[in-house]
Formats: structure tokens, sequence, C-alpha cells
């Protein structure tokens, strides 16, 4: 197990800061995709004649972000959350990418519902590495910080959206992000170095527990 360090440093401290950064980062890149996203939607429903699934891009990401977050949560339960992170962060970007270059609203779900898979992944990943690498002192706050990145798109993250489509274009909605995915994602590197293996002890008693972590966190979310 890593060694905590004193409880005044905080997640902000020396030994946390770089991944409680990019931690936070990731869930606000998640959120502004989920949210940000509706003003938009109408140019570019329009541009790619799909007004009739224009319910079902917003509809998809929730759906499938359900699914992302059960099946990260036993990944991470059976083998750790290293490379179910890993793999929500592909799956996410990849819907980024297959959005912001979709030429017809059919595949533009497609990577809406990749988005969401990601997405969901994504989140349940970063709890469970939150759980085993933070002190149980200092979870609650990173946990706090977690809702703010989801208030913060909400509040700013339509007008950001607006300024980026009206200036170049609404595919950079999509695309630019990739680009801050992948930035957080190597701020997170740090955290993953102190996670430690599971023993097949744990990975046995994990596959025989029932299912249950990632409702948990979508209840929660």
């Amino acid at each position: 197990m890593p060694v905590s360090p004193a409880p005044a440093e905080g997640i902000f401290g020396t030994t946390y800061r770089t991944s409680s950064i990019g931690a936070f980062a990731l869930i606000a890149i998640a959120a502004f995709e989920a949210l940000a996203v509706t003003t938009v939607m109408p140019t570019l429903a329009r541009e790619l004649d799909g007004l009739s699934l224009y319910a079902l891009a917003f509809s998809a990401p929730l759906a499938s972000g359900v699914i992302g977050m059960v099946a990260a949560g036993q990944w991470s339960d059976r083998h750790g959350p290293r490379r179910a992170l890993e793999v929500a962060i592909l799956t996410f970007s990849l819907g980024l990418l297959v959005c912001g270059l979709a030429p017809a609203m059919e595949l533009f779900v497609v990577g809406r519902l990749l988005q969401g898979l990601g997405s969901g992944a994504l989140i349940a990943a970063l709890y469970v590495v939150v759980g085993e690498v933070y002190p149980a002192d200092l979870q609650p706050s990173l946990f706090a910080s977690f809702a703010a990145a989801w208030v913060l798109p909400a509040l700013f993250g339509p007008a950001l959206a607006a300024v980026v489509a009206d200036v170049a274009g609404w595919r950079w909605v999509f695309l630019s992000v990739i680009v801050l995915v992948a930035l957080a994602a190597v701020f997170v590197v740090p955290a993953l170095r102190m996670l430690r293996p599971r023993s097949a002890a744990e990975v046995e008693a994990a596959a025989a527990a029932p299912a249950r972590r990632g409702l948990l966190l979508w209840a929660t979310v």
C-alpha cells in the first residue's frame, strides 16, 4: 500500500497535486461534453439533416454511461482501475473524434454512445483510484471537487461551447477537447503509479461478489 502523507497536506499538496488536478479536469471535461453541447446541438442537427435523431443524440450517452460505469466498476474490482481508466479515456476520446468528424447524424449518435460509455467508465475508474490511492481523510475533499467539476460546466460550458462554435465551427467543440483529455490523462499518471496490483484472492473475491459499484456510482453522480 502507498504511504499516506500527513493529513495537513491536502489534495493539492506536493504528493497529490498533479493527480488531483488531472482527476478534476477529467471529470470537468466529461461534464462539459454531457452538458455544454446543448448550445450546438440544434446547429449540428440541421447541418447533418438529423432532426429526427435529435432526442436520441441526448439520451444515448446517458444510457451507455450507466453501462460504462457498471463495466468499469467490475473491471476495477477484479483487476484494478488502471487499465479500466486507460480504456475509458480512449473510448471517450474516440467518441469525441467520431462526433467531430461525423458526416451524418447516425454516425454522430454512434459517437455520442461511445462518449457516454467512456465517460461513465472514466468516472467509475477515477472513484476507485481515489479510494485506493488517497488516504481516507483526503477522499471527501476530492469527491467534493468532483461535484464542483460538474457545476462549473453547467454554469459556463454552454456559453464557451457557443463561442467555440462561432469562431471555429461546432465540430471543434468535440475535436478540441481531445487534446485536453490527453493532457488531463498525463496528470493522472502519478496516481496510477501508486496503485498496487490485485492479489489472486482479491480477484477471486471480486468475481464472486455482486456487481454493485457501478450502480452506486451512477446514483451518486
